[in-house]
């Protein structure tokens, strides 16, 4: 076999070493295979191979830069989330991850594909130290014997080095661990850590970037499904609001969990996969997840019950984060490939932990963009070190963290999309009703599936609707599968004078929140 050149892959440009073993598009067997006799992970009950990733076993956003170059020095929104990295400084980092992958004896390549769309679709060649983060790129990304057609764009690399630590003082980087996207290289550079996420996020900034800026497609955050008349629904929220929860619905085909495209064809995936959250994961709760979880399947920092393989998904000694990556396939409702049409009603999820927010309310397309820059929902005591109450939450288009672009470009392409289409926009709160958290409760999933179902069903356009007297939000008198009385979230509070205060307290963060947009924001959306 030509090293430099294995099938049509070149692979000179990274002066591997002629000792190094180049293990090239290993199929699932062999790569879990690999992962098992090197030590990174063992099989569960179940089939899946469970691994841990160690220091992190979550993203870590204040160590994700982009290199500022000619493509990125004008058009990038630089701040606290999109860092710059020195051109100079990544090309000798660059250079290190490579002497470093030279030193082992083997390591993982595989030619990859994004976008479901052949004519954005994007080769990603992904170099990877370990068996298990190859596997997560085959379950993540599009797979090559899936389409026949030529790439649209040009090939980006993904180089993960989890064992490699960068000297900050002399690398430019925070700390040992970094995730450094170059644009003019089409090198997206990982080391320092082995949560799989990082690799999936990096493509992903990539299109945010590429997408809108160069296309006019806007790319979202979100989960995507389609209904048996052709009715496609998407499902924008941040972690822990139900996204990948609520678009599998066994009712539905599934387009996909996490990443999408909305060109004036229709709705199309970004990948060829899932990465969905393991926390109290249970057969009743969400069937389709839990049976996708077999041989194949990438668990992450999961525990087993004493003594067994069996997977216990209420352990969260390591992490709340616990995770699992399958391909779309093992979802039997499937779309493949995972396109669908131009959506007919998009869901905007978040968990209010105030309790103030209605569990459903209708948005004009100027509401729509308002919060989809808002980004809203809140975190809850126990979901990260220090917090001990609620706090405010706000990510910019539900996805600040992956979003290269001012988040106006990308609510000024939503909202022509709404109003092109005639597009119905929900917002939906799968928080908490009666108080704030530790006050009140939850609200059932149960109720919010009626509530989503209801809408998919048209049960709600002609409703009778009431408005919220500080949000000016349309909520719907009465739902079918639902009580009428937590419909309006103030008559599920005890206290109506409390429940006044706490909804002008979030109107004002909101409010302040907003102030960093306006600057750049149309007429329109302000």
């Amino acid at each position: 076999m030509n090293r430099t050149e294995i099938g049509k892959t070149d692979l000179s440009q990274f002066n591997f070493s002629e000792n190094l073993v180049i293990n090239y598009q290993l199929d699932v067997p062999q790569l879990m295979e690999k992962a098992i006799l090197r030590g990174e992970g063992k099989l569960a009950e179940n089939g899946a191979l469970a691994i841990d990733t160690g220091t992190f076993t979550g993203r870590s956003p204040k160590d994700r830069f982009i290199v500022e170059d000619e493509h990125t020095a004008e058009n990038v929104w630089w701040g606290d989330i999109n860092i710059k990295f020195d051109a100079q400084k990544f090309d000798k980092l660059y250079q290190k991850v490579i002497n470093y992958l030279n030193t082992k004896e083997e390591i993982f390549v595989r030619n990859s594909m994004a976008c479901a769309d052949e004519n954005y679709q994007i080769p990603i060649l992904v170099v990877t130290e370990t068996a298990f983060q190859n596997l997560f790129a085959h379950h993540l990304f599009l797979r090559p014997e899936e389409t026949k057609v030529i790439p649209a764009l040009e090939q980006w690399t993904v180089i993960a080095a989890p064992g490699f630590k960068a000297d900050p003082e002399i690398d430019g980087t925070r700390q040992f661990n970094f995730s450094i996207i170059n644009f003019s290289r089409k090198i997206i550079l990982i080391g320092g850590t082995a949560y799989t996420g990082e690799i999936k996020k990096g493509i992903f900034s990539v299109l945010n970037f590429i997408l809108p800026h160069q296309h006019q497609v806007l790319s979202m955050h979100c989960s995507a499904n389609v209904g048996k008349k052709g009715d496609t629904a998407i499902f924008f929220g941040l972690s822990g609001t139900g996204k990948t929860t609520l678009s599998a619905d066994p009712d539905r085909a599934l387009i996909g969990d996490d990443e999408h495209g909305w060109s004036d064809e229709g709705v199309f995936n970004f990948e060829g996969g899932c990465y969905a959250k393991c926390i109290d994961l249970s057969e009743d709760k969400e069937p389709e997840i839990f049976n996708a979880i077999k041989f194949g399947a990438l668990l992450e920092n999961i525990n087993f019950y004493e003594g067994t393989r069996t997977v216990d998904y209420s352990d969260i000694q390591k992490t709340e984060n616990t995770r699992v990556a399958y391909p779309l396939n093992y979802i039997k409702n499937a779309v493949i490939p995972s396109k669908a049409a131009i959506p007919k009603n998009i869901f905007f999820l978040t968990a209010d932990a105030f309790g103030v927010l209605p569990p459903i309310s209708k948005l004009t397309s100027q509401q729509a963009m308002y919060h989809f820059i808002s980004g809203y929902t809140a975190k809850v005591a126990g979901t990260e070190a220090g917090i001990t109450e609620p706090q405010t939450t706000f990510s910019a288009c539900f996805g600040k963290a992956f979003m290269p672009l001012h988040p106006g470009a990308y609510a000024e392409l939503l909202g022509d999309k709404i109003e092109k289409h005639g597009v119905n926009v929900w917002l939906i709160n799968t928080g908490w009703s009666g108080g704030p958290y530790g006050v009140g409760k939850r609200i059932k999933l149960a109720y919010t599936r009626a509530m989503i179902h209801a809408v998919l069903e048209d049960t709600l356009i002609d409703a009778d609707y009431q408005t919220h007297p500080v949000f000016d939000l349309e909520m719907p008198v009465s739902c079918f599968g639902v009580p009428s009385e937590i419909l309006n979230p103030r008559n599920t509070w005890v206290n109506k004078a409390a429940y006044d205060l706490k909804a002008e307290e979030l109107s004002e963060s909101f409010k302040s929140n907003f102030q960093q947009f306006e600057d750049k924001l149309t007429y329109e959306i302000k």
